[in-house]
């Protein structure tokens, strides 16, 4: 099954509506976001960072950064960091590096999201490769993605 499959099968399964699209190989969100035709804001990436050595996924606006210490705060850790594109590559092997559907479920890790994508009706994010996106209503998303919704992202003014 390829990375959009399985990503629609989980919707189907849920009988949630969504879209497909199909654009430009394109590695960074904005790109994307830019050749969807979906505002920075609406287009969720996901970040795999390692809290206190332990793999957890944060979906947040592609126009937004992951602020490390809000990390640490909000989740009590003692050591918070980037993954390494080697351990992306392990713990989402199924999944283009750098386009992995923010699930966390999908990878057997906890889902944090910003609170900033509550801001907009329709998201769109990345189906495990960089050709290919979904777009489906943000309360669905939620529902089935069951993220811990919390501030971790740089405030705005300095992002």
């Amino acid at each position: 099954m390829t990375p959009l499959q399985k990503v629609t099968a989980f919707l189907d399964e849920r009988r949630v509506p969504y879209e497909t699209l199909h654009h430009r190989r394109d590695y960074t969100a904005q790109e994307t976001a830019a050749d969807t035709h979906t505002p920075g804001k609406a287009f969720v990436k996901a970040v795999i960072l390692a809290v206190d050595h332990k793999y957890n996924m944060f979906a947040l606006p592609a126009v937004e950064h992951v602020d490390l210490q809000k990390v640490k705060v909000a989740l009590g850790a003692r050591e918070v960091r980037l993954a390494a594109e080697n351990e992306i590559a392990n713990v989402c092997a199924d999944c283009e590096a750098g386009a992995m559907p923010p699930f966390g479920i999908f990878f057997k890790m906890p889902l944090y999201a910003s609170a900033h994508l509550r801001e907009d009706q329709m998201i769109t994010f990345n189906a495990g490769t960089h050709e290919d996106v979904v777009r489906m209503l943000y309360s669905d998303y939620e529902k089935i993605a069951h993220p811990i919704v919390t501030d971790f992202t740089a405030d705005r003014a300095t992002a």
